[in-house]
């Protein structure tokens, strides 16, 4: 069984809303509760550990209660990053193995966490390829410094899937090293442990500006509005 780890602690500076994004309204419906009746749905996930932005947490119980999430939750305040945020609520998964997603992409599927699970590796993510080209720079002088092989690139995704114990080796390592992270799956790449990729779609997208939340709208729309 897993324990999905729902990141839900960001306060959405750049949507310019006076409130948390995920929990802005998609089509009526708070951005947060896409990616929860999804994991709801999904038999071996049979637990939730959630956080929330210092402040928020009466709202987050709101949402929980309003969709009548079935699966149990837990609740664990945001730190002050993403990276922290994790090794926070590490501590409070009762499973050893352990699904990241994060509020933000709500066109994620059911299939998406099933294909996950379902692969035969413990630690995979979600990744599509690059559609457009890449090169590393020197930020300061602006001096492109070489050349990168697209095909050997991948845009990471959530959601991810890990061991427990390589996910908390993992951040136990980059804390003894100074380090932060972005995601997980190049985290626990760094620190030893074997990680694959399955693709994924690219409809699953993180909503960051008013343009993503439009989008995302359009996206989840009911199929018979496009026979308007």
């Amino acid at each position: 069984m897993y324990s999905l780890i729902l990141l839900n602690g960001g306060i959405g500076a750049r949507i310019g809303a006076n409130q948390p994004k995920q929990l802005l309204k998609l089509r009526g419906i708070p951005i947060l509760v896409y990616a929860l009746i999804k994991a709801d749905r999904v038999e071996k996930i049979d637990q939730i550990v959630l956080n929330y932005p210092p402040g928020w947490k009466e709202a987050v119980e709101e949402v929980l209660e309003d969709y009548a999430i079935s699966t149990p939750v837990a609740l664990v305040e945001a730190g002050d990053s993403r990276h922290s945020s994790v090794a926070a609520m590490l501590p409070h998964c009762t499973n050893d193995h352990v699904i990241i997603h994060e509020a933000a992409r709500p066109l994620v599927s059911q299939e998406n966490f099933e294909s996950l699970i379902e692969d035969e590796h413990d630690n995979v993510s979600l990744m599509t390829p690059i559609s457009f080209t890449v090169a590393p720079v020197d930020p300061v002088t602006h001096a492109v410094t070489g050349s990168l092989e697209r095909d050997r690139l991948r845009n990471v995704q959530l959601p991810q899937k890990f061991a427990k114990a390589d996910l908390s080796a993992a951040h136990e390592k980059a804390k003894q090293d100074g380090k932060v992270f972005t995601e997980d799956a190049t985290l626990v790449a760094d620190a030893g442990h074997p990680v694959y990729f399955i693709d994924g779609s690219d409809v699953n997208f993180k909503v960051t500006t008013p343009t993503d939340l439009r989008m995302a709208g359009f996206l989840l729309r009911p199929e018979e509005e496009d026979d308007d």
